[in-house]
């Protein structure tokens, strides 16, 4: 009886080994497929999620993988980060062993959060308009718009809007200096930022303000990891 108490024992050792083998191997591969399509700088984080991984593993189904970017530049604007959540990711274990390059492997869903620094928003603003904030969530501009050739200092929060892959800021509350007059001075600090090409082929779903800036959520449906 002792013997086979003992024999049990190893045996749960060695399948929790084999398993974490196993996630290990899955993981870098995902990793190195998604560094490839995307055309990354750095390969991604990636965790497989749930336990035991084998299970999965043998049904070549995994219910919900986290990936993890770090900082990358899309349409000449510099993301900070991308974090994503893969659900129903479909990587037949046959495929991955028998020839890993070429193994078909997608996720049924995507969601993921894009941060975008405000000094990133800053390069992006017109000249003389730097983006900062109040200290909490509120984004908001300062600097000086040229009218006649004067400098006029100003002031004002920014509503964001989501258009056709961009995110659009536009001024409210504008506080202008001094007593010259500026017809519809919205039109100098309104500006623009491109969101496209995401990895995982995410689409803009939803945009907030945060104090490091502005973090952008996507989803994405069927995506094609290879």
């Amino acid at each position: 009886m002792r013997k086979l108490v003992v024999s049990l024992i190893v045996l749960a050792v060695l399948l929790v080994v084999v398993d974490r083998v196993a996630v290990v191997g899955v993981q870098r591969e995902i990793a190195r497929q998604v560094e490839a399509k995307y055309d990354l700088d750095t390969p991604p984080s990636v965790q497989v999620k749930g336990f035991p991984f084998l299970t999965q593993a043998v049904s070549g189904h995994y219910q919900e993988i986290a990936v993890g970017i770090g900082g990358l530049t899309r349409e000449g604007v510099k993301l900070s980060s991308v974090d994503a959540t893969l659900n129903g990711v479909n990587a037949p274990l046959t495929d991955l062993l028998q020839n890993a390059s070429t193994a078909r492997i997608t996720a049924d869903r995507v969601t993921g959060t894009v941060v975008i620094s405000r000094e990133t928003l800053s390069a992006r603003a017109p000249r003389g308009i730097k983006v900062s904030g109040n200290g909490g969530d509120t984004l908001t501009v300062a600097g000086n718009i040229t009218v006649l050739g004067r400098q006029v200092p100003v002031t004002a929060d920014m509503k964001i809007d989501v258009a056709q892959g961009e995110v659009r800021l536009t001024p409210v509350n504008v506080k202008l200096a001094g007593a010259i007059p500026v017809p519809n001075p919205e039109r100098f600090i309104s500006f623009a930022v491109p969101v496209k090409n995401l990895p995982l082929n995410l689409k803009i779903t939803k945009v907030k303000t945060t104090p490091q800036g502005l973090e952008v959520e996507g989803t994405a449906t069927d995506v094609p990891l290879r």
